[in-house]
């Protein structure tokens, strides 16, 4: 079980539950083309994206196998709203665990995708004691991979043409970190971020 405490500071980030004011700016990255690419859905219209929200509120805790924490992704500098950063408990018995993300396009290039993911990462391994964590992204998504390349991640498989996702038969690929190298990183890592990212999606395609 998993209940962090509200709210979460890195570097530049704040991280926590999504709230009822965030539905313009969920939508405004939401609704773009250029997010859903790589995603199994369609960019959403209003509607879809207050029911995603009103869904999402309430996923601020892992009490369960197969729930997902999503959080909002804010940059304390401004109060603006980024993104959204997501962790899944997928078993407990084999103590695993699946990070995603999005981000909208207007803040690539600053490094928070990474910086958030970290961050969801600690999560998982210190909070929820998870052995493994994954994530699976579209196999032409190379910003998402660069993400978790940066993270420290280890790209384990390429499924050729494992999905058919919006009439098209798409590659995936997964990526995925033990908690022993998650240890030895955070034994040498800086403090945070290290650099800018691109990410055009989420790791996971939810």
């Amino acid at each position: 079980m998993l209940r962090p405490t509200f709210p979460i500071e890195t570097g530049r980030l704040t991280l926590r539950p999504f709230r009822e004011d965030d539905l313009e700016s969920l939508y405004a990255y939401q609704s773009l083309p250029e997010v859903a690419r790589f995603l199994y859905w369609e960019p959403r219209d209003r509607e879809e994206s207050r029911s995603f929200l009103r869904e999402k509120m309430a996923a601020a805790t892992l009490e369960k196998e197969g729930d997902w924490l999503v959080l909002a992704v804010e940059w304390r500098e401004t109060g603006d709203l980024v993104g959204e950063v997501n962790l899944q408990w997928r078993s407990r018995e084999h103590r695993q665990g699946e990070i995603g993300y999005i981000l909208n396009p207007s803040f690539h290039g600053k490094g928070f995708a990474t910086e958030a993911a970290e961050e969801v990462l600690r999560l998982g391994f210190e909070g929820l004691g998870l052995h493994r964590i994954v994530g699976r992204l579209d196999g032409r998504n190379a910003a998402s991979a660069r993400v978790l390349e940066r993270l420290g991640m280890r790209r384990e498989a390429h499924l050729v043409q494992n999905e058919l996702v919006k009439g098209e038969w798409t590659d995936e690929v997964i990526y995925a970190m033990l908690r022993d190298e998650w240890d030895a990183r955070a034994a040498n890592a800086g403090d945070g971020a290290d650099g800018t990212d691109g990410s055009g999606g989420e790791a996971e395609r939810d």
